[in-house]
């Protein structure tokens, strides 16, 4: 498996080997001691979740706040998704910067995002199985978003907006300038577990 840092280190892409022939393939989803050496810290995943949703559903861009942040490794099991993380530490030189990679069942590609950053993705297939973990319990008191479409964060979403489905919740976010995010680069959030 390759891990590769995008344009914002501290988020990674993982390639996997994949092994096929005329039966079908083989691949490595995970593994822990491999995973930690490249992220640079412990990590202990603590739950798995799924979701189903049809082209166009956008879903996010969503956080959690100390001491309930959360990182995620994200993967599409079936379709295609853009992924996108955005840099919410105040203080990083990357802060209000974002990550946007495609994902989907052919590349088999994994996105890793650390905590300090707002998370969400957009399905560009007919329909999409998106798969993450997460190293902390969701927690509704904690539970934070960010404006997908906020200018200043300059995300091309690559579908038009007006064929974009968003839940209530996320048409009401606030912009990068509105946010209080919680987040200071300085502060390691992996010591506080």
């Amino acid at each position: 498996m390759k891990f590769i840092a995008q344009t914002i280190p501290d988020v990674i892409l993982l390639e996997p080997k994949i092994h096929g022939d005329e039966r079908g393939y083989f691949i490595e989803t995970f593994r822990q001691d491999l995973f930690e050496k490249a992220i640079g810290h412990q990590i202990s995943f603590i739950q798995d979740n799924e979701s189903k949703s049809a082209r166009g559903v956008l879903r996010g861009l969503h956080f959690q706040l100390p001491p309930h942040a959360q990182s995620k490794l994200v993967r599409v099991i079936s379709g295609a998704v853009l992924d996108v993380a955005v840099d919410i530490r105040v203080g990083s030189p990357t802060f209000g910067q974002h990550v946007a990679v495609e994902l989907s069942d052919e590349n088999k590609h994994q996105l890793f995002i650390p905590r300090g950053f707002a998370h969400g993705f957009v399905v560009l297939s007919e329909t999409a199985i998106f798969a993450y973990k997460v190293d902390n319990y969701y927690s509704p008191e904690c539970d934070r978003g960010l404006a997908f479409d906020d200018k200043t964060l300059g995300i091309d979403w690559k579908i038009a907006t007006g064929d974009l489905q968003l839940s209530g919740k996320d048409t009401k976010q606030p912009i990068l300038a509105e946010l209080m995010s919680g987040f200071d680069y300085q502060t390691d959030y992996y010591a506080q577990d």
